[in-house]
This record gives C-alpha cells, structure tokens and sequence, in this order.
C-alpha cells in the first residue's frame, strides 16, 4: 500500500488533453488497478473509452483522483466516507479542486517563465 503523503509533493500535470492510465498511475501515484477500482466506487470518475477498452483521462477526470486520493490516503476515509464526501458537492471539495488548479497553473506559467529567459 502507498504510503500517505501530501497532494502537494505529487508531479504536475502537463498540458495534455488526453492521459493513458499508466501515466495517470505516475501523476497520481496511485497503481492502475486502483485507478480501476475507484471508477466502480466513485461516479464522477468516467475516463473516455476508446478501442479495445483503452481508458483515456482528462484533466478533470485528474483532479478529481487526487482529490479521492487525498480524502483516502490523507485524511483517513474509507471508501464509502470518499463517495459521501465527493457526492455531498461540498464547498471544501470545489476549493480543493480549484486550489490545485491554482497551483498547476502556477507551476506551468513558472516553467514558461523559465524557458523564456
């Protein structure tokens, strides 16, 4: 099992449409087959279904693992505590989301800065 650790030492999201669920496991460090496990527990995790079953991630679809990852890992949920805590539309959940948005957005203007000079 992973051990705990905060949402904030995790890598950050680059700027692609589409993620592969090998690199949805990197970005989350989370293994896939928990990735799977969560999409049968939680409704507003639903990646694209493409070929073969091929399962591809969005952006949104990111946030809202670490989001699961963090109430599971961090703060000590069970599995039926998460689903609570995600359906509740909670004002906490929609800052967490935004917040972590925030920091992504702050970390690719801060690689551009960089490249630019």
């Amino acid at each position: 099992m992973l051990e705990p650790s905060n949402n904030n030492e995790l890598p950050p999201i680059p700027g692609k449409r589409y993620f592969t669920i090998g690199e949805v496991s990197e970005l989350c460090e989370v293994k896939p087959h928990v990735l799977r496990y969560w999409e049968q527990e939680f409704p507003q995790l639903s990646p694209v279904k493409r070929r073969g079953n091929r399962r591809y991630y969005q952006r949104q679809d990111v946030l809202i693992i670490r989001q699961i990852r963090s109430l599971l890992y961090e703060h000590g949920y069970t599995i039926g505590g998460a689903r609570q805590q995600m359906q509740s539309g909670d004002d906490k959940s929609d800052q967490h989301q935004q917040l972590e948005l925030i920091r992504q957005l702050r970390l690719e203007l801060e690689e551009v800065l960089a490249a630019l000079s």
